[in-house]
């Protein structure tokens, strides 16, 4: 007969939490506005401390126009007591194409990173041509949690 040891819980380290990022593209987005929660699913890209995504016109964007402050979660979960997570707190900057030298340049950085997942991205093929937006998230505070459960196997 198989049974489990009880699940054990930790944190990640900071280079587990970055690696978690960097090793995943589609996270989770939770923001408020006039005390209302929301979350949405989003592609991103993790690089340098910053998370990039592309996004859309609409009442998500206006929201983090006027309340920046925003939760982003990562999750690897393979069972029950087997997963890792990774939630990161910043302030959401939307990047234009136009504006000083500084900003051009985290455009095209942004850009450049969200192409190499998404080759297509912002060009006549793009496959989600109405996300046109480029925000980055700077990240203030990043923290990772992991549990996990060793099988244990026993005579019956």
């Amino acid at each position: 007969m198989t049974t489990t040891l009880p699940a054990t819980f930790r944190e990640l380290s900071p280079d587990e939490a970055h690696a978690l990022l960097r090793a995943h593209d589609v996270g989770r987005i939770a923001y408020t506005w006039h005390g209302q929660v929301d979350i949405e699913p989003v592609h991103y890209v993790y690089d340098e401390g910053a998370i990039y995504v592309r996004t859309s016109v609409g009442a998500k964007l206006l929201t983090l126009r006027h309340s920046p402050w925003v939760a982003f979660e990562v999750d690897e979960v393979h069972g029950r007591h087997a997963w890792r997570s990774v939630v990161a707190h910043g302030t959401v900057y939307e990047l234009r194409p136009e504006g000083t030298p500084a900003d051009r340049r985290a455009y095209e950085r942004a850009l450049a990173l969200l192409r190499a997942q998404d080759p297509d991205a912002l060009t006549p093929a793009d496959p989600a041509p109405w996300r046109t937006v480029l925000v980055q998230l700077s990240v203030d505070h990043l923290r990772g949690r992991a549990a996990h459960a060793v099988p244990a196997v026993r005579a019956g």
